[in-house]
């Protein structure tokens, strides 16, 4: 459904993965850059998708994404060999989830990840990145988008506050 949403997503097992925090300041290390750079590229995969304020933690992901209204028109072109006119046929474009949003990006960075364990020695992980489920909320008004927003903002500074293990 249209609008927006207050995204999430935690590492398994709270695994400190994407960095550190240093004097209540977020400071990634590779693979939290890495992350950063895949959710920054996330609206190429969906172009419905709006990304809003979003910060990469230690051990988690905190996002406010926007979904657009209405899917686009997409022109297909038919096989030359398939016909004797040279139609064009005209498709929707899938419908865009928050679940299926989420889950790309989950996936495309696991992926990523577990290329640098192998190849550039990031910590490994114990059976999977990331918890199975994620926190999701609907942001209904302008309000709770600004108590979001400074949740998100404030978050690294917050880090002791936290009620997080291993922390």
């Amino acid at each position: 459904q249209a609008g927006l949403y207050f995204i999430t997503i935690c590492v398994k097992d709270r695994e400190r993965l994407f960095g550190e925090i240093i004097d209540g300041k977020m400071n990634l290390n590779d693979a939290g850059i890495m992350v950063e750079n895949e959710w920054l590229k996330i609206t190429a995969r969906f172009p419905n998708v709006q990304l809003h304020q979003y910060i990469v933690m230690p051990n988690h992901f905190h996002t406010i994404m926007g979904i657009t209204v209405g899917a686009t028109l997409v022109v297909a072109h038919d096989n030359p060999g398939a016909h004797d006119n040279n139609r064009e046929t005209t498709r929707v474009a899938p419908i865009v989830t928050v679940g299926g949003v989420i889950g790309a990006f989950q996936s495309i960075v696991t992926v990523e990840y577990i290329r640098g364990v192998k190849n550039l020695g990031w910590q490994s992980f114990n059976g999977k990145l990331w918890q199975r489920n994620y926190y999701e909320h609907i942001i209904r008004n302008e309000q709770s988008y600004q108590r979001i927003s400074k949740y998100i903002i404030n978050n690294p500074k917050n880090w002791k506050k936290n009620n997080f293990p291993n922390e």
